[in-house]
């Protein structure tokens, strides 16, 4: 309605008839540009009393017209195939069944058409044209058979690649960036992206106004062509203030310190956008821009104007919820990952389950130090039934006091350590199996350890939740260290890498390593700190903590080794509106535990393998994921389960 009232055709204007025709056959127009050619419109004019007409406007859109075929004439280096493959629009294949491929669009069309001409002007064809484009339609308006003509003409090859204007910077540190070499086949792709390579440098110089363009010099007779960047550098500019708006609850000094780029110093296009990753991976933000104008009346000035979007960084919530192996959980906590909007975080929660009882309170301050040493304190207390989580009959009540400290190594490294005191209770049931009860005979039912970890971390992601590209990498070894009652070590790896495939594809490649034993008084690692496998977060459609070595009772008993990895191919579902909210992809894992400390040699045959698809949802109760899982190696004894989930809801 509201484009009627644009074009004058609204209640209260002067009715004419000549406009309302046009509506039509901008409407029939419109329609047609999307392949619905049956489309019929008829309006009706009725009188009304004091002078007044009433208009009805009657659509029948019809069904979009389907595309039969794609017909190229003119191309001799490459097949149709091979250039219907870059089409957004085709035929589909025959097992594509809800495929939407085929519905006609100009649009659509004239998108394929340039698409079309970027893949010969890569390829060296410096002369190409699209001579005509012919699209028919049936009778009956609903095949479309399209008909495009082209002339592929010649490729050609560089002849020369030469640095021009002012360029300030060194040649040997610019002809780098420029991927293009004498007598390789002209690409306007790779002209482009040297281009902008060469941008990006002067930018991290402070050239914040640096234009960079391709000239090419093309000799036709010789099917050759020279291409020339000529340099625009502008002046080297410093960055008078930065100014911050948006941050209604978070203080500015929380965000001047993630700043890489300060005032008074040189412009730095690394820096800025390196600053803007750093507040991005903080979660205080749903969003975060950066403008950097230049200063009114000045050439060597800019200002960096950083706004935000603060997002709810604390909550205050109950919960009830649904998991496989730990049954109906409960859980209340108050949390606050921007604590009166310093960047300290505080929590305090309760969880309980069939296998699971919790309380716990976390302090981290993120910046204990000016330099970014953070520092945090842990107070715990956990009861766990151990034989509700697949594994065997015991449980233990554990209280822990820690201190932990994060020490900055670089812009993506952190070295973080942490002492802890544990306080550990063993109940053991009498159907419990022979080997914990030779533990309990041998070291007792109660441990007072103390508890040091280190761990190096280097987070490259691009953000903390449904990253896109970048990874994370975490080795830690934890230690009892002597005077424990039980002295261990445990040391474990894990990286996980993004990689952006198409705007909507992502890859996600994980590994996994783990090893533990025992030293000094222990000949071997606790049975209760061994690693497990099995379900979400391992090799999913096989049961939780269900895979390798078995105890006397055939119950679960991990094992002291653990190597796992997983393949995830994903991709955002439910349009753009959920793509930070839930995410869905494909998955192959491989993976399980193996009992070195009993001479257990890790084999092929001992991995086991699943395939499936995933759907992870980051919900107001956190992170959830579901998995449907066909194992693709498994062996006599195994215990698998296909459909895997960890739900809730809040209230």
């Amino acid at each position: 309605m509201a484009g009627l009232k644009d074009v004058g055709l609204a209640e209260g204007r002067v009715f004419k008839r000549a406009l309302l025709e046009q509506v039509e056959q901008e409407l029939n127009r419109q329609y047609f540009s999307r392949g619905k050619y049956g489309v019929k419109i008829k309006s009706e004019v009725t009188p009304l009393e004091r002078n007044r007409v009433g208009i009805d406007i009657e659509i029948s859109e019809g069904l979009t017209a389907r595309i039969k075929n794609i017909n190229i004439i003119g191309n001799s280096a490459y097949e149709d195939d091979d250039l219907l493959d870059e089409f957004e629009l085709g035929v589909p294949a025959w097992y594509a069944i809800f495929s939407s491929r085929d519905k006609y669009s100009k649009q659509a069309l004239a998108g394929d058409l340039e698409t079309l001409r970027s893949f010969y002007l890569d390829r060296g064809y410096i002369d190409f044209k699209i001579e005509s484009t012919q699209v028919s339609i049936t009778p009956d308006k609903k095949d479309i058979y399209i008909t495009i003509a082209l002339d592929e003409g010649d490729v050609f090859t560089l002849s020369d690649i030469k640095l021009a204007g002012d360029l300030e910077l060194p040649e040997e540190d610019l002809f780098p960036l420029i991927h293009l070499r004498r007598g390789g086949v002209f690409s306007r792709k790779r002209v482009t992206a040297s281009a902008e390579r060469l941008n990006k440098k002067y930018s991290d110089a402070g050239y914040a106004f640096a234009n960079v363009n391709s000239i090419p010099d093309i000799d036709r007779e010789n099917r050759k062509v020279a291409i020339t960047y000529f340099v625009d550098p502008g002046k080297r500019v410093y960055v008078r203030y930065i100014n911050i708006s948006g941050n209604s609850t978070t203080r500015d000094e929380v965000l001047r310190r993630e700043m890489r780029q300060m005032e008074s110093a040189w412009f730095s296009g690394e820096k800025t956008r390196l600053s803007r990753e750093r507040l991005q991976r903080l979660g205080f933000f749903n969003d975060v821009n950066m403008e950097t104008p230049a200063v009114p009346g000045t050439t060597d000035l800019v200002d960096v104007n950083l706004s935000v979007t603060e997002a709810a960084s604390g909550s205050l919530s109950a919960g009830v919820g649904y998991s496989e192996t730990q049954g109906v959980l409960f859980n209340a906590s108050i949390s606050q990952n921007n604590f009166l909007g310093t960047g300290n975080r505080v929590s305090a929660g309760f969880d309980t389950s069939d296998a699971t009882k919790k309380v716990t309170i976390v302090y981290t301050d993120p910046y204990y130090t000016i330099d970014g040493v953070s520092q945090g304190y842990e107070l715990s207390y956990r009861e766990t039934d151990f034989s509700e989580l697949n594994i065997s009959s015991y449980s233990t009540d554990v209280g822990r006091l820690g201190v932990n400290f994060g020490v900055p190594v670089s812009e993506y490294d952190r070295l973080r350590f942490s002492l802890a005191y544990e306080n550990t209770k063993f109940f053991i049931a009498d159907s419990a199996s022979d080997e914990i009860k030779d533990f309990e005979e041998k070291y007792g039912t109660k441990f007072s350890d103390f508890e040091l970890v280190g761990s190096w971390i280097r987070d490259t992601r691009d953000r903390a939740i449904f990253p896109n590209k970048g990874g994370r990498q975490v080795f830690t070894t934890e230690l009892n260290t002597p005077g424990s009652d039980l002295q261990y070590y445990r040391i474990s790896y894990r990286n996980a890498q993004y990689f952006p495939l198409t705007n909507n594809l992502t890859l996600r490649l994980n590994g996994e390593l783990g090893y533990g034993d025992g030293y000094g008084n222990n000949e071997e690692l606790p049975f209760y700190r061994n690693f497990y496998a099995g379900g979400i977060g391992s090799v999913r459609g096989f049961e939780e903590n269900t895979l390798g070595p078995k105890d006397s009772e055939d119950d679960a008993i991990g094992a002291n080794a653990r190597i796992v990895g997983q393949i995830e191919l994903l991709f955002p579902i439910f349009g753009d509106d959920f793509k930070d909210t839930v995410r869905a992809g494909l998955f192959a894992d491989v993976g399980n535990v193996f009992d070195l400390a009993n001479d257990e040699e890790i084999k092929w045959d001992g991995f086991r393998a699943s395939t499936g698809l995933m759907l992870s949802w980051f919900s107001p109760v956190g992170a959830l994921s579901f998995s449907l899982g066909y194992p693709l190696k498994e062996e006599e004894g195994d215990k698998t389960k296909s459909l895997q989930f960890r739900i809730g809801s809040g209230f």
